[in-house]
């Protein structure tokens, strides 16, 4: 359906994560009745799909347009993974689900539920063309030093590479911040799932997950890196199959298994001046993260910023501080611009001054 002429165009997002739906309803000139609901997957499990999904989301549609606004003239889909084949944004057709199906096996946390969200999408607007943009298209350009896994060669014709992921929140950072963009950029988007990426001259060269979006940092519920003699011994001596391993790796590990309480960073918190464990796993996750970083260093060259953004990036400031001492050998202190616009900027200081101690906000 094509707007009338002269009108703005209305584009309506649904960003679908790892636990929580957000919307946004677009016109020519900016936002209109953006909204978002949070904890749209159920409990604090990651990639778990509630019964009644197709009611909440139909409940999100319509009061995205509500107000008297007009119905959408196109709806993008936030993909998480796109396989092999898709990375730039594409009309969706039967085709490119047929595609996304198949690429299920690489976010299994994320697929079946935006397959989900597009079907319920479609029922509800069959008339409107909807389109897929994918988190992995802005890493689809990453020099083969970080792109090619250490496996052997014959699997890359499978689809075997690192693809990155967070992409589309590491372009809405670039096209946020001031230009001159800095030339050695690094981007922290922590939330339930997190990811450290590298940006020189605004091009992605190196980011922390891989092939598919369990590696990396640890997350709410996702492992992040783990040793793969594990999962063998796992295989070997406690019997598990590639589904319980996936369980454990992707569900019952992280923040939530270092802790046995909670994936909720705000949980771990408030309980960590008497639980060991919960204290324990908030010092993993900013030890975590700060390696990563130090990491992104190393194949920038050192960095001019840092970017903290999701969730727990933008919001839980003794988080960055505890992050920000771990890297004060490399200059880097909690001198925060831009709070409040969905990101924390952290430029990186020319001297070689102490950074102030964040160690007491985490005791």
């Amino acid at each position: 359906m094509a707007p009338v002429s002269g009108t703005p165009l209305r584009v309506l997002t649904l960003n679908e994560g790892s636990s929580s739906l957000k919307f946004g309803l677009y016109g020519g000139s900016g936002g209109e009745n953006a909204g978002a609901v949070e904890e749209i997957a159920s409990g604090e499990v990651e990639g778990t799909v509630p019964a009644d999904m197709f009611d909440r989301i139909d409940a999100v549609l319509a009061e995205a347009v509500s107000g008297g606004a007009a119905r959408p003239d196109a709806i993008g889909h936030r993909i998480v993974h796109g396989g092999p084949d898709l990375c730039d944004p594409v009309l969706i057709d039967a085709d490119v689900i047929a595609r996304l199906e198949r690429a299920t096996a690489f976010a299994p946390l994320h697929a079946p539920a935006a397959l989900l969200l597009i079907h319920a999408a479609q029922a509800r607007y069959p008339d409107i063309p909807q389109i897929a943009c994918f988190d992995t298209g802005f890493h689809a350009g990453l020099p083969d030093v970080a792109a090619i896994l250490p496996v052997p060669k014959a699997l890359r014709a499978d689809g075997v590479r690192r693809y990155g992921f967070h992409g589309l929140s590491c372009q809405s950072i670039l096209h946020q911040l001031d230009t001159p963009l800095p030339e050695r950029l690094i981007i922290a988007h922590l939330g339930s799932g997190a990811s450290v990426t590298a940006v020189r001259s605004g091009r992605s060269v190196d980011t922390s997950m891989g092939l598919t979006p369990s590696g990396g940092i640890v997350m709410a519920s996702r492992a992040g890196d783990l040793d793969p003699g594990l999962l063998l011994y796992l295989l070997r001596e406690r019997g598990m199959d590639a589904g319980q391993l996936e369980d454990l790796v992707d569900r019952q590990s992280g923040l939530l298994g270092i802790s046995d309480l909670s994936g909720d960073l705000r949980k771990l918190h408030a309980a960590a001046p008497t639980n060991p464990d919960a204290h324990l796993a908030i010092r993993i996750f900013c030890r975590s993260v700060s390696k990563q970083i130090a990491a992104m260093m190393a194949s920038l060259g050192g960095a001019d910023m840092i970017v903290f953004t999701g969730g727990i990036g933008e919001h839980d400031i003794a988080v960055r501080g505890a992050i920000c001492d771990d890297l004060g050998w490399a200059t880097v202190r909690p001198n925060e611009t831009a709070p409040g616009r969905g990101y924390v900027a952290v430029r990186i200081l020319a001297s070689q001054e102490a950074p102030p101690s964040h160690e007491a906000s985490l005791a």
